[in-house]
């Protein structure tokens, strides 16, 4: 198993992004509330892991804090929750406020996330009500990775002929499940100059919950 990587990170594209690790490139899956941290291309990253097996593949699966990786494999653990579902949970809401969801049983709030239909919205809540004061009390939130950890917010730079802020995060809104028209929609709510694609994610993301 592989509990954490620590090198470079080699590419940056929402949902998906590469560490070079001694020349070897591990390709990951991440929630974007580990992408909004995420350094610059090229800089030092450290991500803890977990790996699904599948009988067409093994996906890798990255977080910036162990409390996102360790609230991943509760969700997944859930009937009819598989990591595609956990990992837009994951940004859709940050570790804090999916505990809060939980704790005032709002349903209503995760049927906005792509997948999340009201049958799973409850089903997350009842299986998840016994643990969240656990998973609280021990720090859910926390626990990033030293030397090398998850920046604050830096730019994905350096990349060679990046498409646009806007495609890249039309991009990791359609892998996060949303359909094309409510992506331009939700566009439309972050259309600002300047913006990076993390940023316009971000935005969006909150136009989509508060809708």
């Amino acid at each position: 198993m592989i509990g954490f990587l620590k090198g470079r990170l080699a590419v940056k594209q929402p949902p998906s992004l590469m560490v070079d690790v001694n020349g070897v490139g591990y390709e990951l899956e991440a929630p974007m509330s580990t992408f909004y941290g995420l350094p610059a291309v090229g800089e030092p990253v450290a991500l803890f892991t977990h790996l699904v097996v599948r009988e067409d593949a093994h996906v890798l699966f990255g977080f910036g804090t162990d409390g996102e990786r360790r609230l991943f494999r509760s969700l997944i653990k859930i009937s009819g929750v598989g990591p595609k579902i956990a990992l837009g949970i994951l940004s859709g809401a940050s570790v804090e406020d999916f505990l809060r969801i939980v704790e005032a049983e709002d349903v209503t709030m995760l049927t906005r996330i792509p997948g999340i239909g009201r049958k799973t919205s409850e089903r997350i809540i009842i299986e998840m009500r016994g643990s969240v004061q656990k998973l609280a009390a021990s720090g859910l939130g926390q626990g990033a990775l030293g030397d090398g950890q998850v920046g604050e917010g830096r730019s994905a730079a350096g990349a060679a002929l990046p498409p646009t802020p806007q495609s890249e995060a039309f991009s990791a809104l359609i892998a996060l499940g949303y359909k094309p028209p409510e992506v331009t929609r939700l566009l439309k709510s972050a259309d600002e100059p300047g913006l990076s694609t993390t940023d316009i994610i971000r935005r969006a993301l909150k136009s989509a919950v508060k809708t």
